[in-house]
């Protein structure tokens, strides 16, 4: 009855004009009739009768059948309404059930869009100390606010830690943006991605079971910090005595899977512990262990690398595995600090940054515990493949002081079990006898699926080719320690650091957005020796070059510990990227035919300084030692790709002789 009755109020108004018009024109018809001349022939015009009136009934038909079609059209839509009034009351009446039958360690924060922001600023992926601080309780954070959760504030005891991904959810069948590998790459893509377009779906699949995460602190800060529980935390405090996560997100950063292509303005769904083991590049999709297919319009591979192990290690049986640690993962991470606490002896594979860095860290705990710290590789010192042989000296020298035991120039020749103990023997005859052993010998690029997608490997650098926008197909971008791509001012290249993870990734997320633009940004990277002792470095930097040093006496603020605090991070290339070299270069027209010679020391006394690597008279590669903050005129040096003159002068730049 009440639809009647509404339905009558809205035809009404109608019935009564359409009636008003027809005795109009009726009445009008009539009196043309009277008035009409007799004897006038009358044209009938339409198959009605004569005088006019078939033309009048026409168009009543019409108005009423209009009227009639109008009357069921607003039935229909009225009745649709009140059915779709009671089918909301009924969801809403339905809410509490559904939320006390979900997980309570499930929950979802929308991102809010990120602001496009400039090449460098992206850059700094982790620029603003995050924590697991965000409340499923807590009202939404501003938009700045969900990127960069409060360093101080604490989660209460229901909210699931940081890094620790969502219940396991449903597969979604499609993703826009589809990134494989859930390391720093994957993350900086994501961000940059969501930057330029704030509205896309972005998924990233993962094998490992945590949230996307920062490497550097696991050889560096996690070894010093005085917190006993930090295997479990994962809290740090940096150089600067700062705290912060070793996630770049909370959970609460991230959206379900499962509600990836439902959510209104999109965000960053992460798929833990799931592993794509084929690749159809025509058909657009991957296909995962358990053969679900995953379709995408855009996809990045991220995969990274896998530690790479001695083959007579791997001969030497289970036993001998058993008593090896490949350091990559945070599990790797958990793995040898109990190892350090519970052992004797640990002997450290390897005299590159790995390696260097974790016997540093292991050999200020062996002050306190009496742990045995060995560290043997083939080159003459730490660091023998990257710095000039005078400091990798130095630096041996620096690590011996640390408390760890040194093997220079030692190749493995063979490894045993022997009496609950590992026996390495060397090719010169040397024998070492230790409880565990960690294998630092570099990294081999992920690139499993390259045989399935049909994608080109470099047979000189490993890992996938690409071109300067690190497109490997159409469709396809890599990038990490997986993409062997093309420098436009350094040529072919691959690199393994923090930071080239991040330049390539953000790089790959806005070339997926459409930016096309080409690998031109130096990515730097940085080592730390404890918290006295650091270099950054950018470039080509390989000890067979020719290289030119330039070197100063360090003061008390030359230290990794007081850049951060300066500058007020922990991953310093957060920092070294912001600004841009504005300072001229000084070149000369003709430059010199052959480098300066490295200036004398007294002492050997390399306390602050610049290293710069020559490639036909040509700086190719930097390395700032105890010098920070002054990445941005390396970056630009390299950049310009000039001859100088005088490379001293050069080093001025740099503001080494300043106290």
């Amino acid at each position: 009855m009440l639809t009647c009755k509404t339905v009558w109020r809205k035809l009404a108004p109608l019935a009564r004009a359409s009636s008003t018009v027809c005795r109009q024109n009726v009445g009008r018809a009539g009196l043309n009739n009277v008035r009409r001349p007799a004897g006038s022939p009358v044209a009938h015009m339409s198959t009605g009768p004569a005088g006019g009136g078939g033309d009048n009934r026409l168009y009543v038909l019409l108005v009423g059948a209009a009227c009639l079609g109008g009357g069921v059209y607003a039935y229909q839509t009225v009745k649709g309404d009140k059915q779709r009034y009671q089918e909301r009351l009924s969801e809403i009446a339905s809410r509490p059930n559904k939320a006390a039958a979900e997980q309570p360690d499930t929950f979802i924060q929308l991102e809010a869009p990120a602001v496009p922001s400039t090449e460098t600023q992206e850059a700094q992926i982790s620029e603003t100390p995050v924590s697991a601080s965000a409340k499923e309780s807590s009202p939404p954070a501003p938009a700045d606010e969900v990127s960069a959760p409060s360093e101080t504030t604490e989660p209460p005891p229901e909210t699931p830690a940081a890094g620790t991904a969502p219940s396991p959810a449903k597969i979604p069948s499609h993703a826009p943006y589809l990134l494989i590998g859930g390391g720093t790459a994957s993350f900086a893509a994501a961000r940059s991605i969501r930057a330029r377009d704030p509205g896309a779906r972005v998924l990233i699949v993962t094998e490992e079971s945590d949230l996307p995460y920062m490497r550097p602190p696991l050889s560096k800060e996690l070894w010093f910090s005085d917190d006993p529980s930090v295997t479990d935390t994962l809290r740090f405090k940096q150089w600067n005595g700062k705290e912060r996560s070793i996630y770049f997100q909370p959970p609460s950063f991230y959206i379900s899977p499962e509600d990836l292509n439902s959510i209104e303005n999109g965000g960053v769904a992460v798929l833990t512990g799931k592993k794509v083991m084929h690749m159809d590049v025509r058909g657009n999709k991957v296909q995962l262990e358990d053969s679900t297919e995953i379709s995408y319009d855009k996809c990045l591979i991220a995969t990274g690398g896998v530690p790479r192990n001695l083959q007579v290690i791997e001969r030497a049986g289970e036993e001998v595995m058993k008593k090896t640690t490949l350091f990559r993962k945070i599990d790797d991470f958990k793995a040898l600090d109990k190892v350090s606490r519970n052992l004797k002896s640990i002997t450290i594979i390897g005299g590159g940054f790995l390696g260097s860095e974790l016997a540093c860290a292991l050999g200020r705990r062996s002050a306190d515990s009496g742990l045995e710290v060995i560290q043997m590789f083939p080159e003459k010192g730490n660091m023998g493949k990257v710095l000039p042989e005078y400091l990798s000296n130095w630096t041996t020298e620096k690590v011996k002081r640390e408390g760890v035991k040194i093997l220079s120039e030692a190749l493995v020749k063979n490894v045993t079990h022997k009496d609950d103990k590992v026996e390495i023997q060397l090719k010169d005859g040397r024998v070492v006898k230790t409880d565990h052993i960690v294998a630092a010998v570099g990294l081999e690029p992920n690139v499993d699926l390259a045989k399935s997608a049909g994608l080109e490997v470099d047979s000189d650098f490993g890992g996938y080719r690409v071109n300067a926008e690190l497109q490997a197909r159409s469709n396809i971008w890599v990038a990490g320690d997986a993409a062997c791509f093309y420098d436009i001012r350094l040529g072919r290249r691959r690199v393994e650091h923090h930071d080239h993870a991040v330049v390539s990734g953000r790089l790959a997320g806005e070339n997926m957005t459409g930016a096309s633009k080409p690998y031109w940004h130096q990515s730097m990277f940085w080592s730390d020796l404890g918290p006295d002792v650091g270099y950054e470095a950018i470039g080509i930097v390989d000890s067979s070059l020719p290289t030119v040093g330039v070197f100063a006496k360090a003061t008390a603020k030359d230290t990794p510990k007081a850049a951060t605090e300066k500058s007020g991070t922990g991953i310093r290339s957060e920092s070294e990227t912001e600004a841009v070299a504005t300072s001229p270069v000084a070149t000369s027209p003709a430059a010199s035919p052959t480098p300066a010679p490295p200036a004398q020391q007294q002492k050997e006394d390399y306390g602050k300084g610049v290293i710069f690597y020559l490639r036909d008279k040509v700086v190719v590669g930097i390395i700032l030692w105890n010098v920070f903050n002054r990445m941005p005129i390396a970056r630009k040096i390299i950049k310009d790709g000039e001859e100088h003159a005088d490379l001293n002068e050069v080093a001025k730049l740099f503001n080494i002789h300043d106290d």
